[in-house]
């Protein structure tokens, strides 16, 4: 299994991203398609999206923009890994190249809003959750994490 990480810069890559989080958040998990596609999405200037290709197949992706309450953080959201894909390492994949990529761009720290379902794997990766409660993102039980990079 040949895993590599490509920083999106054309319309194409852009595109095997939102499939990806239109199968996973839309079609698996229900969230509402007016709510996963937002500003961010309509270019790949907008911010800054990731894909990681398995095998030269679209398999994961997440995306990530400076976070507006701290100039030294980085916000990781959107991050979806196929279900075929999962338990494969995909995840850990892409959520440490947006890291890589963040720390390239002089960011001290990332931050997400993480489904609970998934809280667990982000400690695995160095995250702390930092929300005192949870909340509802989508309809779906999130909190907040963070990581020093």
């Amino acid at each position: 299994m040949v895993k590599r990480i490509v920083l999106v810069t054309n319309k194409e890559q852009l595109q095997q991203c939102l499939d990806i989080r239109m199968e996973v958040f839309v079609r698996e998990q229900q969230v509402d398609a007016s709510l996963e596609v937002d500003e961010f999405d309509q270019s790949p200037e907008a911010c800054t999206h990731m894909l990681l290709l398995v095998d030269g197949q679209p398999a994961a992706t997440g995306r990530m923009r400076p976070y507006e309450n701290a100039n030294s953080t980085m916000k990781l959201q959107r991050i979806a890994v196929l279900k075929p894909m999962r338990g494969t390492g995909a995840g850990k994949a892409i959520v440490l190249g947006l890291e890589e990529q963040a720390k390239k761009l002089g960011f001290a720290y990332t931050l997400l809003d993480a489904q609970c379902q998934a809280e667990v794997f982000y400690q695995k990766l160095g995250y702390v959750t930092i929300s005192p409660e949870t909340f509802l993102d989508a309809g779906i039980p999130h909190v907040r994490m963070k990581k020093q990079l």
